[in-house]
């Protein structure tokens, strides 16, 4: 028998883009974008150190919209270190001023692997890692890798250097269900592209996730571990609580690239050097302080990545970081969904 929904009254729970604290029973919020709704939110919470953190975010961000990209990572930094702080005051993580974050370049031609990102301890990059359920130990990446692993810059990144593998797979309706008559339920999402529909795929996805064979219509990926949904309306709370323990793990290997559409994407397993087991935003966070510095402290060097083969992709992280960045710290913000109105 087909699995069947499972729904917060009509209303069936699918994939939420925050990760940490989702407000499954919210509706989501139709916006442009999320500045003027953000900014609402916070003084109705009385969150006034946030609300100024938030102002700051956006005027950076503003500004980063009318520089060219040989100056636009400086704003773009500044816009994210802001929004970071707002999350962090929101969420009552507590964090020290330093930004937790440092770069370096190795010597030799310009390339990204020769650009190090380094996540430190303490900071504010430390506070957002530790929210995030994330190590911040001074683990160290190169930029080319923090690149490879940002599905919003990941087609970019395949069409630069052809020679790797895609590591991420489209997905489409990423949802929940519970089989009939029972309280187990899991994750499941269909593969539609044929491409991608294939056993193939499957050996490369990570361990936790098999293809259901038992449904008919369409390629149905699963995780093969279950959580609690009861059915009595006494267990809400419960099942809350277990829906969001079980969406946190589901989340490191789902990602999604802000847009007009809900697009999600399942990461590939952990068997290359270059995958890093890490949110979208804290990488996102540690590429725009590098680029920050290079364009702050060393701006020749930063003119000479865009003379390189890959300029292209680096052009498409200045524009497209901010959006998307924005977009997932709105959603870990309120816990809310965003989404564009008048599309689907």
């Amino acid at each position: 028998m087909a699995p069947i929904p499972i729904a917060f009254g009509t209303r069936n729970v699918i994939a939420h883009k925050s990760i940490i604290a989702p407000a499954f029973e919210s509706k989501t919020v139709l916006v442009e974008n999320a500045w003027d709704y953000i900014t609402m939110w916070l003084k109705r919470k009385s969150q006034k150190d946030a609300l100024f953190y938030w102002e700051q975010a956006r005027h950076f961000f503003d500004a980063s919209s009318n520089l060219p990209n040989e100056s636009a990572p400086l704003t773009s930094y500044y816009f994210a270190l802001n929004a970071a702080k707002v999350l962090l005051l929101v969420r009552r993580a507590s964090f020290s001023e330093s930004h937790g974050v440092s770069g370096r370049t190795n010597a030799g031609r310009t390339c990204l692997l020769r650009e190090f990102v380094t996540f430190e301890r303490g900071g504010v990059l430390g506070a957002l890692c530790a929210y995030m359920r994330e190590s911040a130990n001074g683990d160290e990446y190169n930029l080319k890798d923090i690149f490879y692993n940002l599905p919003y810059v990941h087609r970019a990144y395949n069409l630069t250097f052809s020679s790797q593998a895609e590591l991420f797979t489209p997905v489409a309706n990423p949802r929940f269900v519970r089989r009939q008559n029972s309280e187990e339920a899991w994750f499941c999402c269909d593969i539609k592209d044929p491409r991608y529909a294939s056993g193939r795929t499957m050996n490369k996805l990570p361990d936790a996730y098999e293809h259901d064979t038992g449904m008919e219509d369409g390629f149905v990926v699963r995780r093969k571990t279950r959580f609690s949904w009861k059915r009595a309306a006494i267990k809400k709370k419960e099942n809350l609580r277990n829906l969001i323990e079980y969406h946190r793990k589901i989340r490191k290997d789902l990602y999604y690239i802000h847009g007009p559409e809900r697009l999600w994407y399942l990461k590939r397993r952990k068997d290359f050097q270059q995958i890093i087991q890490r949110s979208s935003l804290t990488l996102t966070f540690g590429a725009m302080h590098r680029l920050s510095e290079l364009a702050r402290y060393e701006p020749m060097k930063l003119a000479r990545h865009f003379d390189c083969q890959h300029n292209w992709l680096l052009c498409e992280f200045i524009k497209s970081s901010r959006d998307q960045f924005l977009d997932e710290i709105s959603a870990e913000i309120t816990g809310q969904d965003f989404m564009m109105p008048g599309r689907r």
